[in-house]
């Protein structure tokens, strides 16, 4: 599964004797760390925010997308997508990691390989349908819609930290999701309590309404975090929306 926007995988080995075993994982090296680490030492542009986001959108819909052919691949969800399991390359874009908890889609059988557990993933970033147990287990569609709801709050995340006015300043420190309302540790009920009972989402800065980029990420962010994970955008339709996005800037710059 070779995409710039996922972590390369580079050789696997299991070693060890009878009374122990050491398993060996050697991926791509990033030496700018973790999104949630480099977000906390560095605020961002609106360009070097955009190549961010666009790099993980296109990265999730390569992802959620199966590929058919001599080269192909099945549709994957990650379900624990956060900022600490995304690298930032030399670039500026970012790549996606940590699949242990992953789940691919085996359409010639209509089935998913999905763990008997309702709940995986990290807490604060869980969607209200795990969260409450409502979501459909054997759906890989609502598999995708709960990464699409945890990256919803990573484009937060991102653009709290992007810098705006005339001089570029103004970029908040960082956050994680939900820091205001539950805490550092938070239970399945505090989520639940704070997503699903009180509707909680991350609060969108004044700040972001003079600057369209903010603008529109914060429209972006808010379908992709909806309650209902019917109407929440998809991976492809937030890549192509960042594209457009992109692009429009670039014509203003010039």
């Amino acid at each position: 599964m070779r995409h710039e926007n996922i972590l390369g995988f580079v050789a696997a080995d299991i070693k060890g004797t009878g009374s122990w075993t050491q398993m060996l994982l050697i991926t791509d090296y990033h030496e700018r760390g973790s999104l949630y680490d480099y977000l906390q030492e560095h605020c961002l542009d609106i360009n070097g925010l955009l190549l961010m986001c666009q790099s993980i959108a296109s990265g999730l819909s390569h992802l959620h997308t199966e590929i058919f052919g001599t080269r192909g691949k099945p549709a994957i969800a990650h379900r624990d997508i956060k900022s600490k399991n995304i690298l930032v390359k030399r670039n500026g874009e970012c790549c996606i990691a940590d699949f242990g908890l992953a789940v691919k889609f085996l359409s010639d059988t209509n089935e998913i390989d999905v763990p008997p557990s309702v709940r995986s993933g990290t807490r604060r970033y869980m969607a209200p349908e795990l969260l409450d147990k409502s979501i459909n287990m054997h759906n890989f569609d609502a598999h995708k819609m709960a990464d699409m709801y945890a990256f919803g709050l990573v484009l937060w995340e991102m653009s709290r930290r992007c810098m705006t006015g005339d001089k570029l300043k103004g970029a908040d420190d960082y956050a994680v999701p939900y820091h205001n309302s539950v805490p550092s540790d938070p239970s399945f009920e505090d989520m639940q309590q704070v997503v699903c009972v009180k509707k909680i989402r991350p609060q969108i800065p004044l700040r972001w309404e003079s600057e369209d980029v903010l603008q529109t990420l914060s429209k972006v962010m808010q379908e992709c975090w909806h309650s209902n994970p019917s109407v929440r955008l998809t991976a492809l339709r937030v890549k192509k929306t960042l594209s457009k996005l992109d692009t429009d800037t670039s014509i203003k710059i010039v």
